[in-house]
Order: C-alpha cells, then structure tokens, then sequence
C-alpha cells in the first residue's frame, strides 16, 4: 500500500493511507512512499525519489496533476513563510500540529499519485540498496544538533570579517543535512539550510565541538590513488601512497609534493604520457568500467560520460561511494553504544566518541579500512574540536 508520512522527525509520527490520516493504529503492509523519513526505519519500504536520482515532486509529475501539485506547494510554501514569520522552528514541532488536515490529506494524495507514478515508471536502480542505507544514515546525521561553541576560539574574532563569519555559524543551522544527489557522481553537498560542513573555511571548524568527550577522525591515505590500484586490481601498499610513488615510479628523484603534482596531472589528463607503468593501468580500468558512454562504478551507479571524463567521474564517484559505505557500516557497529557518527567531508569520517568506549578504535578503523575492492591505509586523528585533531598512532 502507498503512503506518506506527515512529518519527516521520528517523534512526529503520522500517516496518510487509503484515504485518511492514521495517528495511532497504521493499516497494514505501508510497501511504498515518496521518500524515507525515519518512521518505519526496519520496514522493508520502496522509496519512490530514489527510483529518479532525487528528482524533486515537480520534476516528475504527470501532467494531469501538475496543476494541482502547483497549487498545494504555494500553499505549503506559505504556511512555512509564516512559520519563519512566526519564530516556529520545525525542528521543534509537528508540521500536523500547525497546518489544517484537510490540506494534508490534499498534498499527500498527490505525492501517492506521483510516487505510484515513480515506482511504475521508473526501473528500480542497481545501486538502490546502497542508496537507501545511505540516506537512513544521512537522515540521522540531519536529525543531530551540533554543538557550536566559540569557547577558545578567541583568534578567530580579531578582525571584522572573522568575527561576522563566526558569528553567523555560531547563530546559524546547528545541523548538518546532507544532499544525496547533489552531484552527478555522488559526492555529498549541503542543503541551503544547513551548517556548511563542506565548504566553511577550514579555521572555522574550530567552532565545532564534540557533544560527548572527543572527535575522531578517520581518512584514506591517498583514496582517489588507492581507487585507481584497486581497480586496478592491485596490491594496496600499506605504506603512505605518495611515498611510495616517489620511490617506485620516480626512482627516489623527486619530493613527495613534487610526486603528487605529476601523479594527478596524469591521472586526470588522458593525454598526459608523465607516467608509464604497469601498476596505474588507466586503460586496463576504462575497458572495465566503461562502454563509450557510460561509467558503470563497482557500486553499479550508471553515469553518462565523455571519454575524456570518464576516468575522472568512476574514481570521484567509486570513492565517494567506498566512503559512504563504510560509514553505514560504522553506524551499524555503533548501534547501541553512546558513540556515534559526527559528519562526513569527502573521503573522512568523523566520530563523536565517548572516552569510555575508545576500546572499540581499532575495530572501527578496520571497519573502514577494508572497502569493497581493497584494504586502504587509514589516518587516524582525534581532538576536542574539528580543527585541532592530532595524529592518532596505534
């Protein structure tokens, strides 16, 4: 049975089925909605805007019902205009609480008739099952305030444009809600109304702090290399990988910088002749995971591409995606403990961690480690804010 969900927190539970709201007793077998909201977390559910690559309501629409999807959004729009008018934050209350039913039931009707229409339509994707534990994760994380603090962060209000910067952080978004289908390759961006996780100045991470004792960070050493080996179905050195370069492509001759600036201008440059060797094989992988037109990543996510991107969209997108796996993987482990999973920017994860329970590190750290196509050498760091995080050796 299709339905929706009236608010998207867990402690907001209501239902639209059949026809009617549900506040208490649910009918049963709910197969089908729009989107995952974290009300049926277990269930086994199809989620219709996973089906389109996160196209919006209004990108899919059948025509006969565009009009009044039209009418129902203004209306929605609205009612938040007047929310924000109002000083009602969302995040604190239950949309059901505020607006009429009757409207409820209208603009849910419709997103049954568009998911119905999703889910008919649309072939479900290769990559789905790593797309909804993705976005189960990524609904936690949104649903986690953060704590912003400006304690010890004295430099970072010396001048006038640090000051306001950090002013309008500390008085901002105190959560971090991730865009899925931000990017063709699926690196994660933000939504507008969020913390800036991904693209604040690195010094003003310093305003982040852990809400339990510590962060913990965790990162590929060299990821988008380390992809480009395993996909290569070579042997991961578990060493650092630009030092390794230095002595096993460069002979020793070169600096470490000097090697990452030539390795990645090759990588990236088809027609670059700077390295040859047998061990990067860019051909060897571009006849694996590409068919002129499409990337097919291990992840099986499909992206259309032009030749000469096409080695950069499969690794950007494979690490991307090795990542994100690995931290649902981590957010399994750490169901039921204190600790848990902070945010995550580009190939780091970061845990929120609880002093008691750093017994579980090294387990962590090999959860991460070994991906689906190798075991990478992970950096560990740790520290009471996200900028001053110290090299962790165990």
């Amino acid at each position: 049975m299709i339905f929706q969900t009236l608010d998207d927190k867990t402690e907001c539970v209501g239902v639209y089925a059949d026809g009617e709201l549900h506040f208490e007793k649910y009918p049963d077998k709910l197969t089908q909605t729009w989107k995952y909201t974290g009300v049926f977390p277990a269930a086994d559910i199809d989620y219709a805007n996973l089906y389109c690559d996160g196209k919006t309501l209004a990108q899919v629409c059948p025509p006969a019902i565009e009009e009044r999807l039209t009418k129902a959004q203004r209306r929605l729009k609205a009612y938040q205009q007047s929310f924000q008018i109002a000083k009602i934050n969302l995040r604190n209350h239950c949309i059901f609480d505020l607006v009429p039913h009757d409207f409820l039931k209208e603009f849910c009707d419709i997103k049954n008739q568009i998911t119905n229409h999703v889910l008919t339509t649309y072939d479900r994707p290769l990559v789905y099952e790593h797309l909804r534990d993705v976005t189960k994760l990524l609904y936690k994380i949104k649903f986690q305030n953060l704590n912003l603090s400006a304690e010890h962060c004295q430099e970072l209000f010396y001048n006038t444009p640090s000051r306001m910067m950090a002013k309008k952080l500390l008085d901002g978004p105190r959560h971090i809600d991730y865009n899925l289908f931000g990017t063709i390759t699926g690196r994660l961006t933000t939504q507008p109304l969020s913390f800036p996780i991904l693209t604040s100045q690195r010094g003003f991470r310093k305003l982040l702090k852990p809400s339990n004792d510590w962060f913990l960070s965790l990162d590929y050493n060299g990821a988008e290399v380390r992809t480009l080996l395993g996909m290569s179905e070579e042997e991961q050195p578990q060493v650092d990988i630009h030092n390794w370069n230095v002595k096993n492509l460069f002979e020793d001759f070169i600096t470490r910088e000097e090697a990452k600036t030539i390795f990645f201008g090759w990588l990236y440059n088809p027609d670059s002749t700077a390295i040859e060797t047998d061990v990067y094989n860019r051909q060897k992988v571009l006849d694996t995971y590409y068919d002129g037109e499409y990337v097919t990543t291990p992840f099986l996510r499909r992206i259309k591409v032009q030749q000469s991107r096409a080695l950069n969209y499969l690794i950007q997108s494979t690490t991307a995606d090795l990542v994100l796996d690995r931290a649902v993987a981590i957010d399994n482990f750490l169901e039921g403990k204190r600790s848990f999973v902070s945010h995550i920017v580009h190939d780091e994860i970061v845990m929120d961690m609880v002093d008691e329970e750093r017994e579980f590190i090294p387990v962590i750290r090999d959860i991460f480690a070994k991906n689906k196509i190798g075991t990478y050498l992970v950096n560990l760091s740790a520290g009471k804010n996200y900028l001053d995080l110290k090299y962790l050796n165990l």
